[in-house]
């Protein structure tokens, strides 16, 4: 077992912030600061439970006055930088968090705290709360940050406004309605940097979850503009891709005529918790010119409630030469994690070939 993200937030770490808050907060008391951080039950708060906390504690001794507080908290980072302390650290992010807690009632003060603060640990869940409360009024500036200098808060931009953000806030306005959302994107659909670039392709894949047409239609526009663009348009289409949607599987040329499945066997029929499922296959090209294959596999997880729940997995997507055959060996392992729960009894595999079931059976987890 790896050590818990939780311990990011460490008696070296608070060491390392005190010492930081003590050059930039005259009368800091770093004693005391780590006393009010170390309270009662601390041992048993979570990640984001310690980033919160640790936001609480650092409001007791900053000004009263938020604005004079974000001129520290830019003094802070510009402190952490010349030591060479916490940028891109997911514990730094109370930086952020601060700013979400306490600062939403004052827009352009936090909007250029979140401007500034980005640049040294992202703030795209602390944009969250200012994007349900203010609206277009955010998604406005935020539109701004797409054309920033600096990369990271252009991919704030983007990042920010996915309207599906793992472990963000949810902001149900740009799930039911995403079009604001796309100028931002349009943007950066060409952005220099990759690391932006791949958020505007996650932004993508979270709008066809919800809106399919939506993400078809900017596919057609963007399509063929440049490799870049093309690297984004296929990572933003693989919900739709692994839901076999039929536009998206002919914009990329998969069919499944000429391609025979063969030979699908489950090595392992039973299968305990803690080791793997195996199962192999043939496919085969059967036409003369060669043929781009997407292969994928999904399980159909048994519930609590015995229903069947349907994850696909990618096996490989690329170019057979004609008439050609190849083996597919497969392993996919039953160990216990924090985001899946086994459930024992009969499960499902099927083997999905460009976007189409080809092959389908069952075994058993005991």
């Amino acid at each position: 077992m790896g050590t818990p993200l939780k311990d990011l937030y460490s008696l070296s770490f608070y060491n390392r912030v005190g010492d930081g808050l003590a050059a930039v907060l005259p009368g800091f008391d770093k004693e005391q600061f780590i006393g009010q951080i170390y309270s009662p039950g601390f041992d048993k708060k979570e990640l984001k439970q310690r980033m919160r906390h640790t936001s609480v504690v650092l409001h007791q001794f900053f000004p009263a006055d938020y604005p004079e507080t974000v001129k520290l908290i830019k003094k802070l980072v510009d402190r952490f930088r010349s030591v060479g302390f916490g940028e891109d650290g997911l514990a730094s992010m109370f930086l952020a968090d601060y700013i979400e807690v306490y600062g939403l009632d004052d827009f352009e003060t936090s909007v250029d705290a979140l401007e500034f603060v980005t640049q040294f640990v992202s703030c795209e869940f602390a944009v969250r709360p200012f994007l349900s409360r203010y609206g277009q009024q955010m998604l406005d500036r935020m539109l701004i940050w797409s054309t920033h200098e600096n990369h990271k808060v252009r991919r704030l931009a983007s990042e920010g406004s996915r309207p599906r953000l793992p472990w963000g806030l949810a902001v149900p306005a740009l799930k039911k309605d995403p079009i604001p959302v796309l100028p931002i994107l349009e943007n950066l659909k060409n952005d220099e940097s990759d690391f932006v670039r791949r958020s505007v392709a996650n932004s993508l894949n979270d709008i066809a979850k919800d809106h399919p047409v939506i993400v078809l239609q900017v596919i057609k526009s963007w399509a063929g503009i440049s490799k870049q663009t093309d690297a984004i348009i296929k990572h933003g289409s693989r919900t739709l891709l692994k839901q076999g949607h039929t536009e998206i599987l002919n914009h990329y040329g998969l069919d499944t005529k000429n391609i025979n499945l063969k030979d699908f066997k489950i090595i392992t029929p039973e299968v305990k918790i803690g080791d793997g499922l195996e199962f192999s296959f043939n496919i085969t090209n059967t036409s003369d010119t060669q043929q781009l294959i997407r292969l994928e596999y999904a399980i159909f997880y048994r519930m609590a409630n015995g229903q069947p729940s349907k994850k696909v997995f990618k096996i490989s997507e690329k170019t057979y030469p004609p008439n050609t055959t190849a083996k597919i060996n497969r392993k996919q392992k039953f160990i216990p994690i924090t985001t899946r729960r086994f459930y024992t009894g009969t499960h499902g595999l099927s083997v999905i070939v460009n976007g189409e079931e080809k092959a389908l059976g069952e075994f058993e987890l005991c």
